[in-house]
């Protein structure tokens, strides 16, 4: 427990350092949310009806910024192998790095996405939901980008190969957050998209170490 203390000490130390850490993401977040409107008309109640579902697409975009170097920083200098020969396995490592990750990204960005949801318009009664949709949501796009970020570990055009392998896990908890805020905005049944959300959640949280830890070893080796 105390190694695993002292990796995510170091992993939120790094994610944070050197300009690192919510601001890239924040601001490509504010980005995407400026430039998706513009694309879909400048009707006020039409972008209000859209506004949730916005925030959240553009939670899930802003989530791949980073993932590319989740591993490859350490695989690159060695402190990789130096990880894995260390007395807290490389699941538990993969697991530190993820929630590094959440914790840098992924937790501002949902605190971040009522005020971009307001701004275009959205209820202020989804705002709840809205939170806790981009936090459980932020958690599974970390530990599943994580394991394209193991998967695409030493291989050239690693950013590329990370969005094409962990966008199409990206879609189910799109599918059950945007479901989850559109049923509420309109009065309709809401909570199975919800715990629909929460279950792929918690099985992209117990599962994805599992599959990070072997990507990395097979890496190594």
């Amino acid at each position: 427990m105390r190694a695993f203390a002292i990796l995510l000490r170091r992993e939120l130390a790094l994610a944070w350092g050197k300009g690192g850490g919510a601001l890239l993401a924040l601001t490509f977040y504010a980005c995407v949310v400026v430039l998706l409107p513009m694309a879909s008309g400048r009707a006020p109640e039409r972008l209000a009806a859209i506004a949730p579902g916005i925030a959240w697409l553009a939670l899930a975009l802003a989530a791949l910024l980073s993932l590319e170097r989740l591993f490859e920083r350490d695989y690159e200098d060695g402190t990789l192998d130096l990880l894995a020969m260390g007395p807290a396995p490389l699941e538990a490592v993969a697991v530190a790095k993820c929630l590094a990750q959440w914790l840098a990204t992924g937790a501002p960005l949902a605190l971040a996405a009522p005020l971009a949801a307001l701004m275009l318009g959205a209820d202020l009664k989804v705002m709840p939901l809205l939170v806790l949709c981009a936090l459980a949501g932020g958690l599974a796009f970390a530990f599943l980008g994580g394991l394209g970020a193991a998967l695409a570990l030493g291989s050239k055009r690693g950013g590329l190969l990370v969005a094409v392998i962990v966008l199409p896990l990206f879609a189910p908890p799109v599918i059950f957050g945007a479901g989850a805020l559109d049923g509420y905005a309109a009065g309709l049944p809401w909570t199975g998209g919800l715990f629909l959300l929460l279950a792929y959640c918690a099985g992209a949280v117990a599962l994805s170490p599992l599959a990070m830890g072997a990507a990395c070893r097979n890496a190594l080796d």
